[in-house]
């Protein structure tokens, strides 16, 4: 044992890293690796999310236990004052592991917008954040969470500064795994470009000389190939946005 850190708690870490490399999802973390997290760092409930601070917009919000993932202003009224929050923003550093403690003693937090008129009523008294890179203006972090009790400590810290390169580097390749363009056949993605640049079916089978029943057809085989179900959807998921 080195740290407080075993042999289990690298297992279980490797565990984290594997689940995430393996799965395939549209966005986001894909399933059991929340769970796996939490086996390497307990907490009462966890979260993914990736958001714009600057304007105040969520992205995305992954939670165990789930819920509904809307915004709350409440907490957007607080992000800016609440020095955990923000500090990724102000300091610009993505590489700590930061802690509740790393900023307030426990009445200083209990004495916060944050926890007075947010996490209060979650039963928040700690809270560990690790950060992942982001596109400019955006965050993205996973952050644990506990209720009355032993908070967080150093093995925790030192088991989530481990993993944090890691699941950086899988996540981005996820990222790129999404961003890769689909394969599709030369006729679907001439039919793709002339339905993106908004052509209807009728004016498709006219400049491909087929019948609007062909057009139907091929729009049913590119959404199965896609794994979307309408024209927008396979229009952002042919052509998605530059990389960054």
């Amino acid at each position: 044992m080195a740290g407080g850190v075993c042999s289990a708690d690298l297992r279980r870490l490797l565990a984290v890293i594997d689940t995430a490399r393996a799965g395939q999802v549209a966005e986001g973390l894909p399933d059991g690796v929340l769970e796996q997290a939490c086996e390497l760092v307990r907490c009462d409930f966890i979260s993914f999310t990736e958001f714009d601070p600057g304007r105040q917009h969520d992205y995305l919000v992954q939670s165990l236990p789930a819920n509904d993932g809307k915004p709350d202003p409440v907490f957007w009224r607080h992000y800016r004052g609440c020095l955990l929050c923000s500090y990724p923003d102000r300091s610009g550093d993505l590489l700590s592991v930061t802690t509740i403690s790393d900023f307030y003693t426990r009445r200083q937090w209990h004495n916060t917008g944050m926890y007075a008129d947010y996490l209060r009523a979650a039963g928040v008294e700690g809270e560990a954040m690790m950060c992942l890179s982001a596109p400019a203006g955006r965050a993205r972090r996973l952050i644990f969470f506990r209720g009355p009790g032993a908070d967080f400590d150093g093995r925790d810290r030192l088991l989530l500064s481990l993993l944090r390169p890691h699941l950086n580097e899988v996540y981005q390749e996820l990222a790129r795994r999404r961003r890769a363009p689909p394969t599709l056949t030369p006729r679907q993605w001439e039919l793709l470009h002339l339905l993106a640049a908004g052509h209807s079916n009728t004016e498709i089978a006219r400049q491909l000389v087929v019948s609007v029943a062909t057009v139907r057809k091929h729009l049913e085989n590119i959404f199965t190939r896609l794994g979307v179900t309408n024209r927008t959807a396979a229009i952002a998921k042919a052509f998605p946005s530059p990389p960054y």
